[in-house]
């Protein structure tokens, strides 16, 4: 039987590389709140001012960053539970 673990230690690099990764998780988490605010301020502009095209674009964009939001946060724990799914197999 082979019993093969990551190793976090094997390469140099490694604390470097995860280092950047959660800097890029923070600067998407960031990005999204961003976007979720201007995406209000359209859907808002347009309910008032009477334009259904520009109230829909301001509830996708609404949904998205709330989407891409959700993404970016569970990503460490889909990959952890898709590691283990992968390890049950």
């Amino acid at each position: 039987m082979i019993d093969i673990n990551p190793n976090g230690t094997g390469l140099p690099g490694i604390e470097q590389l995860r280092i950047i990764v959660g800097a890029v998780m923070t600067v998407g988490l960031i990005l999204s709140v961003l976007a979720l605010i201007i995406s209000a301020i359209v859907w808002g502009f347009g309910a008032n001012s009477s334009n259904p095209h520009l109230a829909s674009r301001g509830k996708l964009g609404v949904l998205v960053s709330c989407g891409a939001a959700i993404i970016a946060g569970a990503s460490v724990t889909l990959v952890n539970f898709f590691w283990n799914v992968g390890q049950a197999v």
